[in-house]
């Protein structure tokens, strides 16, 4: 095993798109972990949307000069704890580096599925997943024959989104993204019936085509004129599922989306937001859902993988660009 760690650093606040410039890489001598604790040796990183807002100057944010963290699976190397035996592969979140010294409270073991890759715990058994997950079993409580709509649906949630709604017996399923090849894949591979590329006019006119009749449930990665637009082709009694809103991460100055909000009110539609480490008491429901789909191949894993710890930042910032097609995952 190396003697020496790599870490990343955030070292500036962005104003806008965040570049290489804003990170450095630091190595140090490997961590020893205390009694009680143990060091991991990590194997898989997530990078997310929502460390982008973690980069601002916020409450929890990240700080700078300081390890950043995300979601890491990772093997014990060195157990100085009883509950955890050298070898096990754990989930924990001090991503962002090559190893981590983490207590065991701070870890989840990963039960081991027949034909289902360790990816998985970092995409649709992962955080990925249950997002997608509450937000269609709970927060839109999806009913069979239900239309969707769902903003970012080429991403890591979008794609999960779209396939589990399949599975939980959606109508039609409609997808924007940034380009065409991503919409034909939506189509193609995903499930979707229709995905538009958001660049080739105004929302509401594509969507209007999409889904001439309306929808029933918005499910929103993006915010701005998508909401807008969604909120415009909701039924009576719609819902909106607010995930995140990546329009506006890299442009703090952008406008909130404009809309007709008597809709609200004579439509009786509800929005609502979430956090899914609120949920996290779902996870065995997830696993009970999704792994037997799975195991049968009726539900696909939707990942782009890069290779190399040393392109964790490039992974991220491509993220942001929209480079990937389903969750975007760096392994060493």
């Amino acid at each position: 095993m190396t003697e020496t760690a790599l870490t990343v650093h955030q070292t500036a606040r962005p104003h806008g798109f965040p570049t290489a410039g804003h990170f450095t890489f630091a190595e140090s001598a490997l961590p020893r972990p205390a009694a009680g604790s143990t060091l991991v040796e990590n194997l898989y990183w997530s990078v997310d949307p929502y460390h982008r807002e973690m980069m601002d100057d916020v409450s929890g944010g990240f700080a700078l000069g300081a390890p950043l963290e995300g979601r890491t699976l990772g093997r014990v190397v060195a157990s100085r704890t009883p509950r955890l035996t050298d070898g096990e592969i754990v989930f924990h979140r001090k991503g962002w580096r090559t190893h981590a010294v983490v207590a065991p409270e701070e870890t989840r073991r990963l039960p081991r599925f027949d034909g289902v890759p360790l990816t998985a715990y970092l995409s649709t058994l992962g955080g990925t997943g249950l997002t997608a997950y509450v937000g269609l079993t709970r927060i839109a409580r999806l009913q069979e024959g239900e239309d969707l709509f769902v903003s970012a649906a080429a991403g890591g949630v979008g794609t999960t989104t779209g396939r589990f709604a399949r599975l939980l017996g959606a109508g039609r399923l409609v997808g924007s993204t940034g380009s065409k090849a991503k919409a034909d894949h939506l189509t193609r591979e995903v499930g979707y019936d229709v995905a538009f590329d958001y660049h080739d006019g105004p929302t509401a006119e594509l969507l209007g085509k999409a889904a001439p009749d309306g929808i029933d449930v918005f499910v929103d990665n993006v915010g701005g004129e998508q909401l807008a637009a969604a909120v415009g082709a909701l039924r009576e009694f719609g819902r909106v599922v607010r995930v995140g809103t990546i329009s506006q991460y890299n442009t703090p100055g952008a406008t909130s989306p404009r809309f007709d909000h008597a809709d609200i009110v004579e439509k009786s539609l509800r929005l609502e937001g979430f956090l899914v480490r609120n949920h996290l008491d779902l996870q065995e429901e997830l696993y009970e859902f999704a792994v037997p789909h799975l195991q049968s191949g009726r539900l696909a894993l939707d990942e782009t993988v890069v290779d190399g710890f040393g392109h964790i930042v490039d992974a991220f910032l491509g993220m942001l660009r929209g480079e990937n097609t389903g969750k975007i995952i760096v392994r060493a």
